[in-house]
């Protein structure tokens, strides 16, 4: 019976120590996740870098902008998403490509409207309802590993 008891108690400061240590881990080194897993992190005040993945196009890139501009700062739909910087490497992820957004346009970018979806030009935009409309065009693919 004792034996039970001391075992159980071991057990459970085990656990507990584990819990402590997992929640002394910076809190920076955890990336925001969109909806299609793509990583979303600041880079500075108000510029935002989404890391690709392997496969990744425009699409993904405007899913993981949109969906963070929604979800984690709650703009409106309407909000304008330009890119800061094109894309290129990243910031916070070194060996990786990524693309920057903010929510307001880079001095001296051109922010017409055009009428494909790129991630190379500075200064391309579209809102907010649309960029995350991207993450929705996949579900129907059989590849996507988010069905």
């Amino acid at each position: 019976m004792r034996w039970d008891v001391e075992n159980g108690g071991t057990k459970y400061g085990l656990a507990a120590a584990l819990i402590v240590c997992l929640m002394c881990l910076p809190a920076s080194a955890s990336a925001w996740r969109a909806w299609n897993n793509h990583e979303v992190l600041p880079v500075s005040e108000g510029v935002w870098e989404v890391v690709n993945r392997v496969g990744s196009g425009a699409q993904d890139y405007w899913c993981g902008i949109g969906d963070f501009a929604i979800r984690a700062l709650r703009t409106k739909a309407t909000q304008r998403i330009y890119i800061w910087q094109e894309i290129g490497p990243s910031v916070n992820r070194p060996g990786r490509k990524s693309v920057q957004f903010s929510m307001t346009p880079r001095p001296g970018s051109d922010t017409n409207t055009r009428y494909s979806l790129s991630v190379k030009v500075r200064g391309d935009n579209i809102n907010a309802a649309t960029a995350r409309n991207y993450c929705y065009d996949r579900r129907d693919d059989l590849f996507f590993p988010f069905n």
